[in-house]
């Protein structure tokens, strides 16, 4: 079969590109560009646990020292100490904030010597082709030609020409919000916390009062951003110059202390959605298909999501022939993950930046608009939080023997030790992104044993069968214990690590019907496959 065509070799195209690649599924990923990246210390991303592990789990970059763990977060309002928020590992897992650059160069050299991956520089996408067996794309530019792909993936950013092409509206708000950006190297007395400054004393105009923010990076370097009035006022040098003096100074209580200016810049915030994330054979991804992140730098974090989340799906069409409704809910998943935050955003923010602040609204209420602000920042509740797929089309219906635990069906599972089929002891997300179904069985007591000992005991026989008979690629894990789940339970999980199920014990029936609901139900075959694949192209 032709190997997918990838539009944009941003950080996205490239995750794309590389999880396909770990499974086996050829790429070509076509670069605008020339095929560097220009360091910028002042552009960069917050990223959840489970999209770190990705990181790290395609590129063997080690995010913990590539970024940097922060190790607690502070919100001020005024003079006073409104939250303080320590992390550790077992109750509020680190945020890492890094570099996008150092993200983009990790997976660029990942890709290097990646035999199923070829990326094509200074390749402008100007027409796009659709019919029921495959895609083609044409390039301009010195190395302009046609490519021939099974699919296509728009991975080109807010002005995407993929999107363009295929005729997808972009509806949503223009400058929700403007930040000036600035990194720096500084010794401030945070300890490795980042914080939220609110109406700091030193300011009296601006939204509120005014809002900056501080988030550390490695090396003693720290990006701050401060919220701009609403309008187009030009942000000048000395005018930044000023903003960074006065806050360093109000932080140390004292003159303004040793600096060395690294980065600045002018963040604009836009909130957007795209109608379609699928047109037959064409995808839109990241930046492509929606713009979010007015609280928080978490933007290129849901679009890490989409690659994750689309990568494994293709993989097993691209392997096994079309599977439509495993392909429709990428958009049904996705789409609805993201529209969720954008709600929630919108809704909280006039409240936020209006006019007296949410104290207008609701008396006494500082606190509240802090945690808001707070879950924004941090990854967390509506404003923040990985999305879960419990409305996934694939999520199996009416299964009797399915038991809580304390994940929900649809979000992403916890990340427990567990052994693998070769005896060997290893994080569960270790064994995602591999086009496989993990079969995860609670079963205490066998941390402390070779896996040889006990294989042939008890439930993991029939468990072992029922894994085997599954109408996809299975791997079959043990582990100690697993939160919220009782022994002998079972879990499902799928490739991108998202649970879709538990058992109280082994039922194979329970276990076949939840795989295949997993995979969108049998696969298509014949001329419906086709058919299907060719539908909704214009």
């Amino acid at each position: 079969m032709d190997p997918v065509i990838i539009v944009g070799a941003g950080p996205v195209g490239l995750t794309l590109a590389l999880a396909l690649a770990r499974q086996e599924v050829p790429s070509v990923v076509l670069d605008e560009g020339p095929g560097k990246d220009e360091p910028r210390p002042a552009r960069t991303v917050v990223l959840r646990e489970d999209t770190a592990a990705l990181m790290q789990r395609l590129t063997g970059l080690p995010v913990d020292e590539a970024g940097a763990r922060w190790t607690g977060w502070r919100s001020l309002r005024r003079k006073q100490v409104m939250r303080e928020i320590t992390f550790d590992d077992d109750t509020e897992p680190a945020p890492l904030h890094i570099a996008q650059h150092v993200l983009t160069g990790a997976l660029r050299e990942s890709l290097a010597g990646e035999r199923l991956v070829e990326i094509v520089t200074d390749s402008r996408v100007d027409t796009i082709e659709q019919e029921p067996s495959g895609v083609t794309a044409h390039t301009r530019g010195p190395k302009g030609t046609w490519w021939r792909g099974g699919y296509l993936v728009g991975c080109d950013g807010v002005r995407s020409t993929v999107r363009k092409l295929q005729d997808i509206r972009f509806p949503g708000r223009t400058a929700v919000e403007r930040h000036a950006v600035a990194a720096l190297r500084a010794e401030l007395p945070f300890d490795g916390r980042a914080l939220l400054h609110r109406m700091p004393p030193w300011r009296t105009s601006g939204p509120s009062g005014g809002e900056v923010t501080g988030r550390p990076l490695p090396d003693g370097v720290w990006r701050l951003d401060w919220l701009l009035p609403p309008g187009k006022d030009l942000v000048t040098p000395e005018l930044l110059l000023a903003r960074i003096r006065e806050t360093l100074a109000g932080w140390t209580d004292g003159s303004t202390p040793p600096y060395d200016l690294l980065d600045t810049g002018v963040h604009t915030v836009h909130h957007r959605l795209a109608r379609r994330w699928r047109a037959g054979r064409v995808f839109l991804a990241g930046d492509a298909a929606h713009l979010l992140g007015a609280l928080g730098t978490q933007g290129l974090d849901e679009g890490l999501r989409d690659a994750d989340n689309l990568a494994w799906k293709l993989a097993l069409a691209w392997h096994h022939g079309p599977h439509e409704a495993l392909l429709d809910s990428y958009q049904a998943e996705r789409r609805g993950a993201v529209a969720a935050r954008l709600r929630a955003a919108d809704q909280v923010l006039p409240l936020l930046r209006g006019a007296g602040g949410l104290r207008a609204y609701v008396p006494g209420s500082a606190r509240g608009a802090d945690a808001l602000l707070t879950d924004g920042h941090l990854g967390r509740g509506a404003l923040g939080a990985p999305g879960a797929y419990a409305d996934s089309p694939l999520a199996p219906r009416h299964l009797e023997g399915e038991v809580p635990v304390d994940t929900e069906f649809g979000a992403p599972v916890a990340d427990v030790r567990v052994t693998a089929e070769d005896g060997t002891f290893v994080q569960l997300r270790d064994r995602l992104g591999r086009g496989a179904l993990l079969v995860v069985l609670v079963a205490p007591g066998t941390g402390v044993w070779d896996r040889k000992h006990w294989v042939t005991a008890g439930v993991m026989p029939r468990l072992a069968a029922a894994v085997a008979a599954l109408p996809q690629q299975a791997e079959l894990l043990v582990a100690e214990s697993y939160p919220g789940a009782a022994a002998h339970s079972v879990l499902l999980v799928r490739p991108d690590g998202h649970l879709v199920t538990a058992f109280g014990g082994v039922r194979p029936a329970d276990l076949y019907a939840a795989a295949e609901a997993t995979l969108g139900g049998p696969a298509k075959t014949g001329a419906g496959a086709e058919a299907g694949a060719g539908a909704g192209a214009r």
